[in-house]
């Protein structure tokens, strides 16, 4: 007896509506939206009606939409996000995303919970806890490394999922007060403030700086696309790519990157098939360096690395593409041989190390024309392209198609003919035509025509793969009647995927209520509201903390948990440097210290600092 294929699932963002159905179209097995609000992502809201237009079209391929409502709730806020929870099952949504355990204590309706990467899910016994409580999928902490996560599958069977492309927190989320702290926008509330892409100045104990108005806390962007075997293998089953605030191009670009990547794999293990139906073509050819990244790192996949910060810059730079060698007035030559247009985008770094950027009004060869030559931009100066406008024209326009793959079966009956249709999941349906059998007068030619005929698809979501006919003799008919059949066979097997497609069910918890790993938690456990204490409490966690959106935290703490550690990425490691005693460090931006405290057994800097009373907006890097 054969084991059915495992389904491997490609999630993507979207910021609307727009972005959903294109990422459907590009190749995503799954989107995940924001509703109107308490997505974690305040600036991506959607209506219940976007997302009823967005799960219409996901689930003509069998594809799911996921619903963000993954912030941490007040207690006058639980009810309006249990009523965003019932719109979004009401207007076909497949699953909830969720942080705040309040809400499982309310009536949510019978859809399928998925627990967000802010819930901090990094350990066995987190995620097989999660589990336990209802959660059918658990997005894991961006940190792990392959080891990890392969524990983590042998302890639950609970789908994995893990971010594979897109902006790196570099705190674990969900673990990051530092915004809420020094401007009163909390992360987990869906309004961060970027502190982390701020540039900060790195001084030890003494004082001496050892990097200055650098953007020390700032990654590189994830990238993991030649994991993606290594990550299957250990037991990761959706591939998420970050970017609910990115724009259209980003979203078909990357999606379909992802799509192709995993379509190989798939093509070479029979283990696996899409979790979705349909085949992708794409109009462009899929290059995510073309799009907004900050340089790419894989993290922690395969252990600690050196080089995972962008310590120079928050901003895209961009692909490299030469040097300047001569300039004018209003041009400047570049070397190398990347063609340019005109309105490409460029940047380099300023005689200060600051991102600048200019337009390319005219291409001529390697001689580019500006309105008038930058001061900073001198013979030597390192450009790169950060916008492709032909690239970008590609994108603006449709640039893909997604077709379920049909066969086809025209067969006679008493009173005239009937189309069958069955399609690449088993699904079928048929459409009958009354008609007259008449002799073709072109017997040889007869078939083919119909063959013709029938596979003419284009404008549906299905490509004819085979077109058969049980006819006992050519027979005429009509090219319009031919069309009419074929067209109400589509809509019948339309008809029939959308019956076919089921939500997944909801997992029940387990009874009597699992025991938390841990019997206490901190202002990190992020209890905002009754509900979630009474949720901790019902399962054994004995001293809860308030969370610090609460306000009650009045001494230093960690404002940041993270596993990027400065003392690595500045060779100060005492594991890296034998006999290193270790210096206290320190970040200032402005005329505000942080302290870091460094846990070596666990491999963790924490950003310490208190709770301003009097809280500074700082200026955010979007």
């Amino acid at each position: 007896m054969s084991v059915p294929a495992a389904t491997l699932e490609l999630l993507a963002p979207a910021r609307n509506l727009a972005c959903g159905i294109a990422a459907i179209d590009h190749g995503a097995d799954a989107v995940y939206i924001g509703g109107p609000a308490f997505g974690a992502r305040a600036a991506a809201g959607n209506t219940p009606a976007d997302i009823a237009a967005l799960a219409a079209h996901a689930h003509r391929y069998g594809a799911r939409v996921l619903v963000a409502l993954n912030t941490i709730l007040k207690d006058e806020e639980l009810e309006p996000a249990r009523r965003i929870a019932w719109q979004a099952f009401e207007a076909g949504a497949d699953a909830l995303i969720l942080q705040d355990m309040g809400l499982l204590e309310l009536d949510l309706p019978p859809i399928q919970l998925h627990a967000s990467t802010q819930t901090d899910n990094r350990t066995p016994e987190k995620v097989r806890f999660l589990e336990q409580v209802g959660f059918s999928q658990v997005v894991l902490a961006r940190e792990l490394s392959l080891a990890e996560i392969r524990a983590i599958a042998a302890q639950t069977s609970a789908v994995l999922e893990f971010f594979v492309h897109g902006a790196l927190c570099v705190s674990y989320s969900g673990q990051c007060t530092l915004s809420h702290a020094y401007t009163g926008r909390s992360a987990n509330r869906g309004e961060c403030s970027q502190m982390c892409r701020l540039p900060y100045t790195l001084a030890d104990g003494d004082g001496r700086v050892l990097a200055r108005d650098k953007h020390l806390l700032s990654l590189k962007d994830n990238d993991q696309g030649a994991n993606l075997r290594a990550l299957i293998d250990v037991g990761v089953r959706s591939f998420k790519i970050e970017g609910r605030l990115k724009d259209l191009a980003y979203v078909k670009n990357v999606t379909a990157h992802y799509r192709r990547l995993l379509d190989a794999l798939l093509a070479d293990d029979p283990r696996y098939r899409a979790a979705s139906s349909g085949t992708c073509a794409f109009t462009f050819e899929p290059q995510p360096e073309k799009t907004f990244n900050r340089g790419a790192t894989d993290y922690f996949v395969k252990a600690r690395q050196a080089d995972i910060a962008a310590f120079d810059t928050p901003k895209f730079a961009g692909a490299p593409i030469g040097e300047v060698v001569a300039t004018g007035d209003n041009w400047f030559d570049v070397s190398g041989d990347v063609r340019l247009n005109n309105g490409d985008g460029l940047s380099y770094f300023d005689a200060a190390q600051e991102l600048a950027g200019l337009r390319i009004n005219r291409a001529d060869g390697r001689r580019l024309f500006v309105a008038a030559l930058p001061a900073g931009l001198v013979v030597g100066t390192r450009l790169y392209r950060n916008r492709d406008l032909a690239f970008e024209r590609l994108l603006q326009k449709k640039s893909a198609e997604r077709r379920i793959g049909v066969s086809l079966r025209l067969a006679e009956t008493p009173e005239g003919f009937v189309l069958h249709l069955s399609d690449e999941d088993g699904i079928g349906a048929s459409a009958t035509l009354v008609h007259a059998k008449e002799p073709a007068q072109n017997a040889e030619r007869a078939p083919a025509s119909l063959r013709d005929g029938l596979g003419k698809l284009g404008d549906t979501i299905f490509v004819a793969t085979n077109v058969a006919l049980e006819l006992s003799q050519p027979w005429f008919l009509p090219a319009a009647r031919l069309n009419a059949l074929r067209r109400a066979a589509v809509e019948q097997l339309e008809a029939a995927r959308l019956t076919a497609y089921a939500r997944p069910p909801r997992a029940a918890a387990v009874e009597p209520p699992p025991a938390y790993p841990a019997e206490a938690l901190d202002y990190l456990g992020n209890v905002f509201n009754g509900k979630a204490r009474a949720f901790y409490a019902r399962h054994g966690v004995r001293l809860i903390a308030d969370a610090y959106e609460c306000n009650r935290e009045t001494g230093e703490v960690a404002l940041m948990v993270t596993r990027h550690c400065l003392r690595y990425s500045f060779n100060l490691c005492p594991k890296q440097v034998k006999g290193l005693r270790p210096e206290p460090l320190s970040l200032r931006h402005g005329d505000e210290t942080l302290r870091l405290e460094f846990d070596c057994k666990r491999c963790e800097m924490r950003v310490i600092g208190r709770l301003r009373g009097k809280r500074k907006l700082l200026l955010s890097v979007q």
